[in-house]
């Protein structure tokens, strides 16, 4: 009998945590729950760990460990708070793979300790890679670390390549659904409003991937992702808007043949296999059916208008810290348009101008990238008049 791998999923009540779980839920014989963790959601948190029995749970924000500690101490459940009990329960010795699912920038310490401490990485937080992929890179290699990409395009990637040891691949095709606004323009753009920005037409998300999403940054930042996890340069990375969102992304080899993969959109495939690499289990999931899609269809995104994913190109091109300041300037325009308090547009407008003010680094190291995401959150919120709430 196999033994069963013993899972932490950092982020655990977000939409890749509660799938995560979904998987893990039909697949007992296979995983075991040991760290939870939450940055809000007490309740869901308690809720999960009474029925998965996690060695440990963590709860970042502090005011809620009271309650999550008297609710889940008589369960024999440790519980811990605030992001440095995040970043060192990872170390636990009894940990083999650590889902990073949490949302942004917060996502990087806790990666980093995690491959310290030679964890294999299924990696939803895609922004760890954006801030400091060289970084990542160097600690997984350095450490002998294993990281399988969790995004549904980047796992389609990761899929595609399998047997293709020493084949050379001409460039990669990753597909965006184009998201609620697909096909408007400017004048359109200049009034929608966050409800409509926050439906999705595929896929459910959080509210930050949602947005992220709508504006193509999401897309801008899966590019920089790729370049990352799959040592490419930005010529090799192409970008295809493909609205039912079945084919999750493409590998083009140098004699030209292209091979993709296909599924409904369901997050749960790429977060199992992540778990399971480099064996696939049996899943009760919804089949595609070709009969119930005659028509794939693919367009060209429209980087004028979405000028998010032409901004995360540029910061990947510049290197060093740039994608760190986009990414930055990006988490605090998205979180200023949830609150109201900017139309959808200034979103890129406000990365523009952080990305241009902001010191540029060409060899960063970790403290480079901490004052880095600092000072592009100042600038931002400069930029905005508003007070700083971070």
């Amino acid at each position: 009998m196999n033994k069963k791998k013993h899972i932490a999923i950092l982020g655990s009540t977000g939409s890749i945590g509660t799938q995560a779980l979904d998987v893990i839920r039909y697949n007992q014989d296979q995983f075991e729950v040991e760290v939870l963790t939450a940055q809000n959601n007490a309740d869901l948190l308690i809720q999960q760990a009474a029925e998965f029995k996690p060695n440990t749970v963590v709860i970042q924000n502090s005011l809620l460990y009271d309650k999550v500690f008297a609710a889940l101490d008589p369960l024999g459940i440790k519980v811990f708070c605030g992001d440095k009990s995040l970043a060192a329960v990872v170390e636990m010795e009894s940990i083999d793979v650590v889902l990073t699912a949490l949302v942004g920038y917060s996502g990087l310490l806790p990666t980093i300790n995690a491959l310290k401490a030679k964890k294999k990485i299924a990696l939803a937080n895609k922004e760890t890679l954006v801030v400091a992929g060289e970084l990542i890179n160097n600690l997984a290699a350095q450490y002998n670390c294993d990281i399988y990409p969790v995004d549904s395009e980047h796992s389609a990637i990761f899929q595609c390549l399998a047997g293709e040891v020493g084949n050379h691949v001409e460039k990669i095709i990753l597909t965006a659904s184009g998201g609620p606004f697909r096909g408007k323009n400017v004048n359109f753009l200049q009034n929608v409003t966050k409800k409509e920005a926050l439906k999705h037409p595929n896929w459910s998300m959080g509210a930050k991937i949602t947005i992220d999403s709508a504006t193509l940054m999401n897309k801008g930042l899966e590019v920089i992702e790729a370049k990352w996890l799959f040592g490419l340069k930005p010529d090799q990375i192409e970008v295809v808007v493909h609205p039912q969102s079945i084919i999750h992304s493409l590998i083009q080899f140098e004699d030209g043949s292209i091979k993709a993969q296909l599924g409904l959109p369901d997050m749960k495939l790429p977060i199992q296999y992540a778990l399971t690499y480099p064996n696939r289990l049996k899943t009760n999931f919804e089949r595609f059916n070709f009969i119930n899609y005659p028509q794939l269809t693919f367009e060209q995104p429209d980087k004028e208008t979405f000028r998010c994913l032409n901004l995360a190109y540029k910061a990947m091109e510049a290197g060093g810290n740039m994608a760190c300041v986009l990414n930055a300037a990006n988490e605090i325009a998205v979180n200023e348009f949830l609150k109201d308090q900017i139309g959808f547009l200034q979103i890129a407008d406000v990365i523009e101008q952080v990305m241009q003010k902001a010191n540029y680094v060409a060899q960063p190291t970790l403290d480079d990238y901490i004052s880095s995401d600092q000072q592009a959150r100042t600038i931002a919120l400069e930029y905005l008049n508003v007070k700083n709430l971070y």
